[in-house]
Protein backbone atom coordinates (compact mmCIF):
# COMPACT_ATOMS: atom_id res chain seq x y z
CA UNK A 1 0.00 0.00 0.00
CA UNK A 2 1.50 3.62 -0.62
CA UNK A 3 2.11 5.63 2.37
CA UNK A 4 -1.29 7.41 2.71
CA UNK A 5 -0.77 11.31 2.49
CA UNK A 6 -3.60 13.77 3.55
CA UNK A 7 -3.56 16.96 2.15
CA UNK A 8 -3.87 20.08 5.21
CA UNK A 9 -7.47 20.67 4.98
CA UNK A 10 -7.97 16.70 5.73
CA UNK A 11 -5.32 16.73 8.67
CA UNK A 12 -6.32 19.77 10.11
CA UNK A 13 -10.07 18.34 10.49
CA UNK A 14 -8.81 15.02 11.90
CA UNK A 15 -6.61 16.95 14.19
CA UNK A 16 -9.37 18.83 15.31
CA UNK A 17 -11.55 16.02 15.48
CA UNK A 18 -9.48 14.18 17.29
CA UNK A 19 -8.51 16.50 19.99
CA UNK A 20 -12.51 17.81 20.62
CA UNK A 21 -13.31 13.43 21.36
CA UNK A 22 -10.12 13.42 23.58
CA UNK A 23 -11.61 16.73 25.69
CA UNK A 24 -15.18 15.51 25.60
CA UNK A 25 -15.31 11.85 25.80
CA UNK A 26 -11.86 11.50 27.80
CA UNK A 27 -11.59 15.02 29.67
CA UNK A 28 -8.35 14.88 28.14
CA UNK A 29 -6.78 18.01 26.30
CA UNK A 30 -3.69 17.50 24.09
CA UNK A 31 -2.21 19.92 21.31
CA UNK A 32 -1.88 19.75 17.84
CA UNK A 33 1.44 17.97 17.54
CA UNK A 34 0.38 15.56 19.65
CA UNK A 35 -2.71 15.03 17.87
CA UNK A 36 -0.50 14.88 14.91
CA UNK A 37 1.55 11.85 16.36
CA UNK A 38 -1.80 10.12 16.63
CA UNK A 39 -3.09 10.69 13.36
CA UNK A 40 0.61 9.27 11.78
CA UNK A 41 -0.04 6.54 14.41
CA UNK A 42 -3.80 5.54 13.19
CA UNK A 43 -2.70 5.98 9.62
CA UNK A 44 0.03 3.83 9.80
CA UNK A 45 -1.35 0.79 12.22
CA UNK A 46 -5.10 0.94 10.61
CA UNK A 47 -4.53 2.35 7.27
CA UNK A 48 -4.17 -0.75 5.32
CA UNK A 49 -7.13 -1.94 6.94
CA UNK A 50 -9.32 0.20 6.07
CA UNK A 51 -7.55 0.60 2.57
CA UNK A 52 -8.20 -2.85 2.25
CA UNK A 53 -11.45 -2.79 2.84
CA UNK A 54 -12.32 0.04 0.20
CA UNK A 55 -10.07 -2.26 -2.23
CA UNK A 56 -13.13 -5.02 -1.15
CA UNK A 57 -16.12 -2.56 -1.84
CA UNK A 58 -14.80 -1.54 -4.74
CA UNK A 59 -14.32 -4.99 -6.36
CA UNK A 60 -17.67 -6.15 -5.17
CA UNK A 61 -19.51 -3.30 -6.89
CA UNK A 62 -17.05 -3.81 -10.13
CA UNK A 63 -18.14 -7.54 -9.97
CA UNK A 64 -22.22 -6.55 -9.45
CA UNK A 65 -21.46 -4.24 -12.73
CA UNK A 66 -19.52 -6.61 -14.90
CA UNK A 67 -22.55 -9.04 -14.07
CA UNK A 68 -25.48 -6.13 -15.42
CA UNK A 69 -23.17 -6.04 -18.60
CA UNK A 70 -23.09 -9.62 -18.81
CA UNK A 71 -26.88 -9.64 -18.58
CA UNK A 72 -27.22 -7.36 -20.97
CA UNK A 73 -25.27 -8.56 -23.63
CA UNK A 74 -27.04 -11.97 -23.32
CA UNK A 75 -29.90 -9.74 -23.86
CA UNK A 76 -28.39 -8.74 -27.26
CA UNK A 77 -28.06 -12.17 -28.61
CA UNK A 78 -29.18 -13.24 -31.60
CA UNK A 79 -30.65 -16.98 -32.50
CA UNK A 80 -28.06 -18.31 -34.70
CA UNK A 81 -30.69 -20.68 -35.74
CA UNK A 82 -31.28 -20.11 -39.43
CA UNK A 83 -35.06 -19.86 -40.02
CA UNK A 84 -35.79 -21.84 -43.46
Amino acid sequence: MPDLKLDKDTRARLNEQIRQYLSDELDTDIGNMEADFLIDFLSGSLGASFYNLGLKDAQALIARKMDDINDELYGMEQPDDPVL
